[in-house]
């Protein structure tokens, strides 16, 4: 199914995407942007445990990613590997570094060509260029069980390319019916709908979290505080996200979920046992996830209140950073909102995912209404996609979210999710597609439901591979 929960997440400050922009793998999705796609949400383990573990199936340990950078010089290609993974019982720290080679080789091919009677660069030369801190970005990070439910972590990484670091920690603690979370940053990266990223400066936040209950209940409570101006990182666009913008947010949001099958052809003793030449052998799906043909409705509805203090109604200058002019633009902010919001899915599932091929095909389609307001003010407005209000407000367009996955050859399948927009975009009519995610999955049989992700975003032009358990 569809992950309906994203519909409530995504009104919060924790929701990580994943991204090859930092170390850590993810950059958080800014509230009051459309909901993200699935395949774009991070994995639930961290970095560096993603390392540690996919460097068994790498050479070397080393593991390649891809994400442009400011300084075109150094590419988009890179690599990482685990240097240092430390660990005790409660305990373990780990140092990732990563290294950008096309401005390495660029470098000592320049020595070649500028060198005369085909002389060698001299070791001097070529350690300069390998030495450059500008191919180079390390990141470490700890964690700290300090009691059975609660967990400590702290990271740091710099990038040679950039001055400062990017500092974090954060404090997790379960209760029998709920998760308490606290997370501060310094500075925070945000990614938006349309790809771009935003450095907040100083990010705090504090969230209390319900279990979903056997009726299908759920709520959050939080407080969220920005401190310093959200400075573009690569964005040719001055105009900050309201969310972004600095102040003190306390947040309230609930939802309800329900699923209902249609059909359902459940897993038998004999789908998981089979007979071969030495006898019967128990063959389980490559993902209990996918183990049963079915064709299921769900939905779910919510709501969510969201009070601002401090500065609510003074404009803010924006810092646009990167290779154009700074410019700045001023942004205003309600200081009490309430909106509903609601998607309603509907996934089909052929094929047991058990066989070598032809043996999975899904579907998923999710319709998503990010924000009841601003599509009954836009229904008032008469539908005109040309409204001020309607053109400045991506929230008052519904959305419809499809995730197509075909089994290749035994555990490996092909998926693509995409995000297509119900709106017209300027001098075109009629829906278009916003966002897409192609990826390939290699599940694994031992981790029950865990897999690793290749994905690529020719949105963002940005890929990377993942470990990810328990998600779908």
């Amino acid at each position: 199914m569809a992950n309906l929960r994203t519909a409530m997440d995504s009104a919060f400050w924790d929701l990580n995407v994943s991204s090859p922009h930092t170390l850590e793998g993810s950059a958080k999705a800014i509230p009051g942007d459309p909901f993200p796609l699935d395949g774009a949400r991070a994995s639930r383990v961290l970095r560096i445990q993603q390392l540690s573990l996919l460097g068994n199936g790498f050479p070397l340990g080393i593991i390649p990613s891809y994400s442009p950078t400011s300084h075109k010089d150094l590419g988009s290609f890179s690599l990482q590997s685990l240097l240092l993974r430390p660990a005790t019982s409660n305990w373990w720290l780990g140092l990732i570094g990563q290294f950008r080679p096309k401005k390495l080789i660029s470098s000592i091919k320049a020595e070649f060509s500028t060198n005369d009677d085909m002389e060698f660069p001299t070791f001097k030369d070529v350690a300069k260029h390998v030495l450059d801190k500008s191919l180079y970005s390390f990141g470490l990070c700890t964690q700290l069980l300090v009691a059975p439910s609660s967990s400590i972590k702290l990271s740091t990484e710099g990038h040679g390319e950039k001055k400062g670091r990017r500092n974090k920690f954060m404090l997790f603690h379960k209760l029998p019916y709920h998760d308490i979370t606290l997370e501060a940053a310094w500075p925070e990266l945000f990614i938006d709908h349309k790809g771009q990223y935003w450095d907040v400066p100083e990010s705090i936040s504090l969230d209390l979290s319900s279990l979903v209950s056997e009726s299908g209940l759920r709520y959050r409570i939080g407080i969220h505080k920005n401190s310093g101006h959200p400075q573009a990182v690569n964005s040719i666009d001055g105009e900050a996200p309201t969310s972004l913008i600095p102040g003190l947010c306390a947040k309230a949001a609930f939802s309800y979920e329900k699923s209902q099958d249609l059909w359902r052809q459940k897993e038998t003793k004999k789908d998981v046992m089979v007979k071969k030449d030495k006898g019967w052998f128990w063959q389980p799906s490559y993902d209990v996830r996918l183990k049963e043909p079915h064709a299921a409705v769900s939905g779910i509805f919510g709501g969510s209140c969201t009070a601002w203090f401090q500065d609510d109604h003074s404009p803010v200058a924006v810092e646009l950073r990167g290779d154009e002019d700074n410019s700045t633009s001023t942004k205003k902010r309600s200081p009490f909102s309430a909106d509903f919001f609601g998607s309603v899915c509907y996934s089909f599932q052929h094929g047991k995912f058990r066989e070598l091929y032809g043996d999975l095909t899904r579907i998923d389609a999710r319709l998503d209404i990010c924000s009841a307001s601003a599509l009954a003010k836009r229904v008032i407005n008469g539908l005109k996609s040309s409204s001020a209000n309607s053109a400045r407000d991506p929230m008052s367009s519904p959305r419809i979210n499809l995730i197509f996955q075909q089994q290749v050859a035994g555990p490996i399948v092909f998926r693509v999710d995409s995000r297509v927009s119900l709106d017209s975009l300027p001098g075109k009519r009629g829906p278009h597609i916003e966002d897409f995610i192609y990826s390939l999955n290699y599940s694994l049989r031992l981790l029950r439901s865990g897999k690793v992700v290749a994905w690529y975003s020719p949105k963002r032009k940005e890929g990377m591979i993942e470990l990810r358990v328990f998600e779908f």
